[in-house]
């Protein structure tokens, strides 16, 4: 091994390194320049064999990429001093953690340094070596700014800092890199404002600029003829508004441009995008752009992914999309086009693996798709199609023809010849006017995950070969013409976390495998059925359930005690009940968001996101018998709870309090007595409640939250008093007519009071009127008294003038000497 030089054993399935085996020198190369280790199983473990096995200091090339690596960096490269030749180096796709090490600032050999796709944490360290060429610190835990020092790194190529927790605005270092050549920043929390010349160094050598999801705002770069060289450009999900420049023409190079999900307004034209030969993919989606295209404009690119979703196309088909011979994605959904899809898209377009024409006004009927890939995933949902649906779209991959006005029959035949490779994984047909019964064959279709064949006219029994869908995780038959017992092979679908087979006309009894085999279970909605006899202790089991639906049935017996173990509704938090799912051969990756509706306050609401919000309970009108048991009250994140139209007696549980996230409670026409608890009083977010029609007595507990309903939440209790009701409770007429009797005697005093007061004031009254009277009245009577008393008056006037002028000359002359 002394003259070894290269060591390549990448995707060798290497196991970890016992650390017991010798680190002896005796064999080691002295002249290895390259290791790669790479896509193996290695651990920190290979660090001792690695730096001591073999002597470094002749390395030029380490590359440990996709492996088990843990720990620091630091703590790996110790001693990087014995790396000092080294000029390429890839960590990258392991499970490191900490900070990025200074000490790669005085590696100044290296060139190329990849640390993506781990756990590091941290600030980006302030300087690095300024030989660097590729850096690539991607997919991390990475936080603060985007340091200045990158202005230092003038060879860098490429910058890769994506798919971290960046912050702040856009460094004008960046103006400095004149070699640069790809920069991705996207999926970080950096704002501002993108100025035009942020890269104006750069500009003619930049090929990838990718700023996507971000927060960045302000307009388009109104001047971007100067990146000749732009292959792909990607500012989408961003705050960006104005319109799309007209010098995005120049771009001749442009592959990829990616802005969807930002404010964009304003017309594209053809001389926008038309005259870009080398573009293959377009993604405007999500923004208010009108495409202002005539008949005879045909772009010089012949594209393969159009994503235009949102922007207004219509109002009739885009006749330049028949141009396009190669495509394999188009997603023109919420347009605005209306009328009949040309017959010849159809015969060009056999190529597609994914079309999404939902959310249209798009009339007429499909034909017939055998030419098309078995891998095909289609979107029509929302639209005006009609007729019977060809048995060849069966075999694409996911389908979802929802809300149109197909009818007819379907069939899913044994003998499809071209079934997809992966089998059809979502099946959505509901709100059509499909009838005939159910499908019989089904074993073709193991791969289904979601089952939505709700809102049709289907009639019969489910067939028994719905068991054989062992990976279904929802099942929507809802709403048709349903009949008889539920068969138990359905018990084979352990992956199920909805069923709703509402507003059919099943029978029999609900059966106990429910609980036993489908503990998976989120949603439970059998309402409007016919289904009889009790409710299955074995429903208890089902730990998960978080939306439990029997109303209006021919339930009889007893309300289950063991209700208090479906304990998803005594806690916290609840799943969104969705799936990722992946159209194969394309990039395109569906969530799907499961809903289903729900009895909400006299209406039927759907519940699709907000789903994970509902807690709920609805045995309403059966024939239930025996009191509530007082083990419902355990459930404490109940949201609606609802035991109305039955035959219960008893009284309320006084726990019921308990349920303090309560917002609908119904336990309307009944046969409970008593009184109403107090606790009732303290569910401070009930918005509705009914208690009318049962045999209530007593006085409704006061407190704002009971008096606020209407007096109809209480009617029909003839025993019930107090507000709001009318009828006055015996114990308030009581108090009223003490309260009559204190107030006369009050009265009485108040009289004596005022009697008081009158006399009080009449005597200074008299006494002014007597005083007033005595002295004028002497003057006016007797002539002598009165000339005297003026004669006083008046010398006392004159006392007064001589003594102040006296006054007033002692002070002047005194001012004057």
């Amino acid at each position: 091994m002394s003259s070894l030089t290269k060591l390549h054993l990448s995707h060798s399935q290497l196991p970890p390194v016992i650390p017991t085996i010798s680190n002896s020198h005796n064999n080691s190369s002295t002249s290895l320049a390259v290791i790669d280790l790479s896509s193996n199983h290695l651990t920190c473990s290979i660090y001792p064999w690695l730096f001591n096995l073999f002597n470094t200091s002749s390395l030029i090339h380490l590359d440990l990429s996709s492996n088990n690596l843990n720990g620091s960096i630091a703590y790996a490269f110790a001693n990087m001093i014995f790396l000092e030749y080294l000029i390429h180096l890839d960590l990258s796709n392991n499970k490191l953690h900490g900070s990025i090490p200074d000490a790669f600032g005085n590696m100044t050999t290296l060139t190329y340094l990849h640390l993506s796709s781990n756990q590091l944490e941290g600030e980006i360290p302030k300087s690095f070596n300024i030989n660097l060429v590729d850096l690539d610190l991607s997919l991390n835990q990475l936080r603060g700014s985007i340091p200045v020092a990158f202005a230092n790194v003038v060879s860098l190529e490429s910058l890769d800092l994506s798919g971290n927790q960046l912050e702040g605005e856009m460094p004008e270092s960046l103006r400095d890199l004149c070699n640069l050549q790809k920069l991705v920043l996207a999926s970080n929390n950096l704002t501002g404002l993108l100025e035009i010349d942020f890269l104006a160094c750069s500009n003619n050598t930049l090929e990838v600029l990718d700023l996507s999801h971000n927060q960045f705002r302000g307009s388009l770069f109104p001047h971007l003829s100067g990146f000749s060289r732009l292959r792909e450009l990607s500012l989408g999900y961003n705050h960006l508004s104005g319109t799309l420049p007209g010098s995005i023409r120049q771009l001749a190079q442009l592959h990829e441009l990616f802005i969807p999900s930002n404010l964009l307004q304003g017309t594209v034209s053809a001389n926008h995008l038309f005259g870009l030969p080398e573009l293959w993919y377009l993604d405007l989606s999500f923004n208010s752009l009108t495409f202002n295209i005539s008949l005879d404009q045909v772009p010089l690119f012949q594209a393969i992914d159009i994503r235009l979703a949102s922007c207004k196309l219509g109002p009739r088909f885009p006749h330049w999309l028949l141009t396009q011979k190669d495509l394999e994605v188009l997603d023109i959904s919420a347009s605005g086009i209306t009328g009949v899809i040309p017959n010849s898209f159809w015969d060009s377009s056999s190529d597609l693996v994914w079309l999404n024409i939902s959310n249209n006004h798009i009339s007429g009927t499909l034909p017939n798709l055998t030419a098309y890939p078995s891998d095909l995933g289609m979107d029509l949902s929302s639209n005006f199609l009609e007729g019977s649906i060809p048995q060849s779209i069966f075999n694409a991959q996911w389908l979802d023809l929802s809300s149109n006005m197909f009818s007819g029959f379907i069939s899913l035949s044994c003998g499809i010849s071209n079934q997809p490779r992966y089998g059809l994984s979502h099946l959505d047909l509901s709100s059509n006017r499909l009838s005939g019964e159910l499908p019989q064959c089904w074993k073709q279709w193991k791969y289904l995950i979601v089952l939505n064949l709700a809102n049709n006219n289907f009639s019969g029994k489910i067939k028994k070969s719905i068991g054989l869908l062992h990976l279904m995780q929802t099942l929507h038959l809802r709403n048709n013409n349903l009949v008889g017992a539920l068969p138990s092979s359905l018990k084979n679908c352990r992956d199920l976390h909805l069923v709703d087979l509402g507003k059919n006309k099943l029978s029999g009894r609900i059966p106990s495998w429910i609980g036993d085999n489908l503990s998976h279970l989120i949603v439970l909605n059998l309402r409007s059925n016919r289904f009889n006899r009790s409710i299955p202790l074995n429903l208890c089991q089902l730990k998960k359930i978080q939306l439990l639906d029997l109303s209006s049935n021919n339930l009889s017996g007893r309300i289950p005690k063991c209700l208090k173990n479906l304990t998803a509704m005594a806690q916290k938090g609840s799943p969104i009940i969705a799936y990722d799912e992946i159209v194969y051969n394309s990039d395109i990756q569906l969530s799907y968001v499961d809903n289903t509706l729900v009895q909400w306050k006299g209406k039927e609401l759907e519940y699709r996101k907000t789903l994970r919000l509902m807690k709920s309970i609805d045995f309403s009108s059966n024939k239930l018998i025996g009191e509530i048991p007082l083990e419902v009250t355990d459930l404490v994140e109940l949201v609606s709870l609802n035991l109305s139209r039955n035959n219960l007696i008893g009284l309320i549980p006084t726990t019921i309090g308990q349920l303090k996230s309560l917002d609908f409670l119904d336990l309307s026409q009944n046969q409970l007595s008593g009184g109403i608890p107090n606790s009732l009083a303290q569910i401070a977010g009930l918005s509705v409640l009914d208690l009318s029609n049962n045999t209530l007595s007593g006085k409704i507990p006061s407190g704002t939250q009971l008096q606020s309903f209407n007096a109809s939440t209480y009617e029909g209790n003839l025993g019930l008093c107090g507000p709001p009701l009318l009828k006055r409770c015996l114990e308030d007429e009581d108090k009223s007519r003490e309260v009559s009797f204190i107030g006369l005697n009050g009265k009485k005093d108040d009289i004596r009071d005022d009697a008081n007061d009158i006399w009080f004031y009449g005597n200074i009254v008299l006494g002014f009127i007597i005083g007033f009277w005595g002295v004028c009245g002497t003057l006016l009577l007797h002539s002598s008294w009165r000339y005297a008393y003026f004669k006083f008056l008046n010398k006392i006037k004159d006392r007064l003038y001589v003594t102040t002028t006296i006054s007033m000359n002692r002070l002047r002359r005194s001012f004057q000497s």
